[in-house]
């Protein structure tokens, strides 16, 4: 099974790890001619109507693979062939204009329908993306659908059918046969008298792709701002960090989850280090504490900022006085009661390690290797597989989302795991990690799930890295990073043209 938005994903990545959308479509209309051929003889008649889409362009495809066959093909568009933007569809369509023996109807408006008649119907007009109520002109083309006396196919998904709910969208294609693609989706099975026979065709999607991370994780993390936004509506990320040597961790932090969207960033930091802090930059607001060090008075004054904030991260800088990881404790316990999704990172995650439990709220930890080490009393071993397992089953024991740094990136909720394959060597210097935090942080804050925002967070920010490594070689710093992330964040595919300098470089 997967979802409509991890589907959108995961074609998103394959395009960024070399398997274009024009093969996948290739791939995808092939097996629909396919089943067709399968089921009626060449002398049968295909009407196929197709929207402007995606899974338009599957119904391109399919039939170019149908007349090639020898059936009769007739090709429904859903509006008007120049308003196709999506690129792969715009290529299949000028490839079936050329063909004399498709008959082609452009119908802009749904009063116009043609009153075509055909043996096999091909529902290829919305595909899994769709949400909502079916709208003029789709619904009219629905409604022709279901009317003809046809065997009636869908290209993977009926029209009107919410990938996801299995809901019907106002009305939907009544299909006989539906032919989806890599895996079956959720709405599939709830759907059953609008789904027919159910057939799941590859489509050159190899699973281990599943467990990649890539532009499409970013994509899926993006909350859209609306006109009538408000401040606030984008998250506001509390940061618990920094002492007397520290004063940049949390810094880094705030200032990381700022340039990935949060609408506020507040640092919680020992009155001096808080001074030193709000110094850096106009941006950050600080709560000034009292002591040299986070202590257990501290709590009480930040119980009312712990629930303002819509998630908090901690760790960068705290420390690890005896009174420092007694107030992390303490602090567990408010976050937790206040139901708030909790990052913790460097200081804040080796206090954890020394009373480590399930938490009660969402959680997410970011070791390296050593503090790994630290977590769970062990060293990790050196193989790839053997990480994963052992990565797997922490955050299972922990029933939390690991994102163990390193050259290769493991992410893990327990059951699913991705590796991310961003970064440089250059991003050894101190401080990337604490940006990182940030980018994981600012999506919680903003209501993303811990181990989507984790993926996400960990592209992103060695994404970052690697423009800055383009720009600069190693002589990057962790705040050359901060500029990059929402240009990585706008255009997350723009990685591809550094992603093979750093391999020759690596």
């Amino acid at each position: 099974m997967i979802t409509s938005r991890e589907m959108r994903a995961l074609e998103v990545n394959a395009e960024y790890y070399g398997i274009s959308l024009l093969q996948l479509m290739e791939n995808a209309g092939h097996n629909v001619a396919s089943e067709i051929a399968l089921r009626f003889s060449k002398d049968k008649s295909v009407a196929i109507f197709c929207g402007l889409g995606g899974n338009g362009g599957d119904g391109f495809v399919a039939a170019r693979h149908l007349t090639a066959l020898g059936f009769r093909v007739t090709v429904i568009l859903a509006g008007r062939g120049r308003d196709i933007t999506h690129k792969a569809a715009l290529e299949n369509w000028n490839a079936l204009r050329s063909l004399r023996n498709v008959i082609i109807y452009e119908v802009a408006d749904s009063s116009l329908i043609p009153d075509v008649q055909a043996d096999v119907v091909v529902d290829a007009l919305l595909g899994t993306g769709t949400k909502g109520i079916l709208k003029p002109p789709i619904l009219q083309f629905v409604k022709k659908i279901n009317s003809m006396d046809a065997f009636k196919v869908a290209v993977d998904i009926p029209t009107g059918i919410d990938a996801d709910t299995g809901e019907v969208l106002g009305e939907a294609v009544r299909a006989d046969l539906t032919v989806t693609f890599h895996k079956s989706k959720k709405g599939l099975e709830k759907a059953k008298e609008h789904v027919g026979e159910l057939i799941v065709k590859s489509i050159g999607l190899p699973e281990e792709l599943e467990n990649y991370a890539g532009p499409g994780d970013v994509q899926m993390v993006l909350k859209v701002r609306r006109p009538e936004s408000h401040k606030g509506d984008f998250g506001r990320l509390l940061v618990i960090g920094g002492s007397e040597t520290f004063t940049g961790a949390p810094a880094l932090v705030a200032l990381a989850a700022l340039r990935t969207g949060v609408d506020l960033a507040y640092i919680a930091a020992p009155e001096k280090t808080a001074h030193v802090i709000s110094s850096q930059s106009p941006d950050l607001i600080t709560i000034k504490l009292e002591g040299r060090h986070l202590n257990s008075a501290n709590v009480p004054a930040l119980k009312a900022y712990i629930e303002k904030a819509d998630a908090v991260a901690m760790g960068p800088g705290l420390g690890l006085h005896k009174e420092t990881i007694d107030a992390v404790k303490s602090l567990i316990e408010v976050i937790e009661a206040a139901g708030k999704p909790l990052l913790l990172d460097a200081d804040g995650l080796k206090a954890f390690s020394g009373f480590k439990r399930r938490l009660k709220v969402p959680l997410v930890l970011t070791p390296h290797a050593g503090e790994y080490a630290i977590l769970t009393g062990k060293r990790l071993s050196e193989g790839l597989t053997e990480k994963i397992g052992e990565v797997q089953n922490t955050a299972a024991e922990l029933g939390a989302t690991i994102l163990l740094k390193g050259a290769i990136d493991i992410i893990s909720d327990g059951v699913r795991f991705k590796l991310n394959f961003t970064g440089n060597p250059g991003m050894t210097v101190g401080g990337t990690g604490d940006v990182l935090s940030g980018i994981v942080g600012a999506f919680l804050a903003q209501g993303v799930y811990p181990f989507e925002a984790a993926v996400a967070g960990a592209f992103i920010n060695g994404a970052a890295g690697d423009f800055v490594f383009e720009e600069k070689g190693y002589h990057m710093v962790a705040s050359d990073l901060l500029s990059w992330i929402p240009k990585v964040l706008n255009d997350p595919m723009s990685h591809l043209r550094v992603r093979s300098k750093i391999a020759k470089a690596s």
